[in-house]
């Protein structure tokens, strides 16, 4: 704190006005501060099991996650969302592991969930894979699931439309130190 003195005296005068909102795991190996090198106020970040964004619903219910994406992109007004998956994601393997069978008793199960088109979609196309290879494929694809479900809050929708707001998702290999990117144009990870 106090070898930035300025930084915080500047953030308590301004406010927070980052451009970036980043949605994370809330995975203890991956602080999306320390992976992007970013300081105090550069990113408004969620974080959340396995990085997942889930689809716009109607406003029964807590819904921590929407909240907080409408904050980022309503108020602040952010210009880039990033998802940000991981490999070795602890909420990945256990919806693996699951077969699509959710415990009716478990939080977890009932979140994972959201991401069971992508456990679907590597179990048809990779059968007989490894479990390391379906695991970093289901990270992947649940990242892509999660950037198809921003684009169902009509805010977000809007800005992109406007070209007020970009989405990326980006993927971080814990192992190799790397960070891909996906490219729709190449339709993988890069």
């Amino acid at each position: 704190f106090t070898r930035d003195d300025a930084l915080y005296r500047q953030l308590v005068a301004h406010g927070q006005t980052p451009g970036i909102m980043v949605v994370a795991c809330c995975d203890a190996r991956v602080d999306p501060a320390i992976v992007l090198d970013c300081a105090p106020g550069d990113l408004f970040v969620i974080r959340n099991v396995a990085n997942l964004v889930p689809p716009s619903e109607s406003r029964a219910g807590h819904h921590g996650t929407s909240a907080a994406l409408e904050f980022g992109v309503c108020n602040l007004g952010v210009q880039h969302i990033i998802v940000l998956g991981h490999a070795r994601c602890g909420g990945i393997r256990t919806l693996l592991e699951s077969g699509g069978t959710a415990n009716p008793d478990s939080f977890i199960d009932d979140w994972m969930h959201l991401a069971e088109k992508a456990r679907a979609e590597v179990e048809r196309d990779m059968p007989d894979a490894p479990q390391e290879d379906k695991a970093r494929a289901c990270e992947q694809r649940a990242i892509l699931i999660s950037l198809h479900n921003l684009m169902t809050f009509p805010w977000v929708r809007e800005r992109i439309e406007n070209g007020k707001l970009v989405l990326h998702g980006w993927y971080f290999d814990i192992q190799h130190g790397q960070l891909l990117q996906y490219s729709a144009a190449a339709g993988a990870f890069e």
